[in-house]
């Protein structure tokens, strides 16, 4: 898509205006819809919550409390963000940056649609997904040493921690998909699935498929894993010292990550925007009026009540309670699994091994 744009540009521009033009126009494709999605998720997640706890949530601002995003958004930004004096100055400023930018940049390489609905389909879209997220934990740790605040830096240092221990897990989990898959296209990935729901990878990859969403939870430090922001413990972990805009720029990248998460397991293992009804005797011709996006968007929806979900029903966990399930449990059942479809792909024992 964005290929013919650029195309039709040097047709009566230069090519190097061109490219730019373009490259502008994909960023603010992908930046754009991500950071209202964002918006509105905190919304969504105020909602379900008040719902579960028998209270209305958000409903002043707007009809039915829809506007809220709005007002919250421009009370962050009319703050005052305040920089501790004993603090180091740049890397304060540069830290929210530093957390924001890799889980908005890690969105080039999505694919929307089967029809090329992605700003870089490259071949290594896994690679890349999984180098880019897993610098965000710079912004924290650098974050918590700015601030010179003993909370802050023990939060960093829980954070930290927990991200890298779960980025383990994560990685397992999706090597065994390209075990499967045989490819790091994100877009083969989910051409991969196609032919109906029992063709798509959570069957075969079922203890994966939960190992890689549980990971998740814990990488965006999400209930019941948020023991970096403790509020009992620790005041509120990294960013205990942020405020104004600065704070707002740390629940964007929180938000931003769940959504990615949501959108990879959802390619990864539940068959992108290939609809459930494919291949289902009467189903399919009813269902085939919908474009696979919305497919896709159905997914990620569930998911997303689903980390909505956990956070108004578990407990925090303690911290070392985390480190053992990631460490003794999560990663040691990966390694296991690695070997199980290692040995399917050899001896071709299931149908998704070809």
């Amino acid at each position: 898509m964005f290929d013919a744009l650029q195309a039709w540009l040097s047709s009566f521009l230069f090519d190097w205006l061109a490219v730019l033009i373009t490259l502008v126009l994909q960023a603010v494709a992908v930046i754009l819809p991500v950071l209202i999605t964002v918006a509105w998720l905190t919304y969504a997640e105020r909602k379900v919550i008040g719902y579960m706890q028998v209270r209305m949530g958000p409903n002043r601002v707007g009809p039915g409390g829809w506007l809220q995003p709005i007002a919250d958004a421009i009370k962050a930004m009319t703050k005052e963000v305040v920089i501790p004096a004993q603090s180091n100055k740049y890397l304060f400023i540069i830290a929210p940056i530093l957390a924001l930018a890799p889980a908005i940049a890690a969105w080039a390489v999505i694919p929307f649609d089967a029809n090329g609905v992605v700003a870089a389909d490259i071949n290594a879209g896994v690679l890349y997904v999984l180098a880019v997220a897993s610098i965000g934990v710079y912004g924290i740790v650098i974050s918590g040493w700015a601030s010179n605040s003993k909370y802050a830096f023990l939060g960093a240092l829980r954070a930290s921690a927990q991200k890298i221990s779960y980025e383990i897990a994560m990685g397992f989990a999706l090597v065994t998909v390209l075990m499967v898959a045989d490819t790091m296209n994100l877009t083969g990935i989910v051409e991969g699935q196609q032919g109906g729901i029992w063709n798509w990878y959570w069957i075969p990859l079922l203890p994966m498929f939960f190992v890689y969403f549980i990971s998740g939870l814990a990488e965006t430090n999400r209930a019941p894993f948020d023991v970096a922001e403790g509020e009992s413990e620790i005041v509120a972990g990294f960013h205990v010292e942020y405020s104004g805009m600065a704070f707002a720029v740390f629940f964007l990248a929180e938000y931003a990550m769940m959504i990615l998460i949501s959108f990879m397991t959802a390619i990864m293992f539940l068959g992108g925007w290939y609809s459930p009804f494919e291949g289902v005797p009467g189903l399919e011709s009813v269902f085939s009026w919908v474009p696979g996006f919305v497919w896709l968007f159905a997914k990620v929806a569930f998911l997303l009540f689903l980390f909505l979900w956990f956070r108004a029903t578990f407990p925090r966990y303690r911290y070392d309670q985390i480190m053992r399930l990631g460490w003794k449990v999560l990663i040691p059942v990966t390694i296991v699994w690695v070997f199980v479809v290692g040995v399917m792909e050899y001896f071709k024992v299931s149908p998704w091994f070809n």
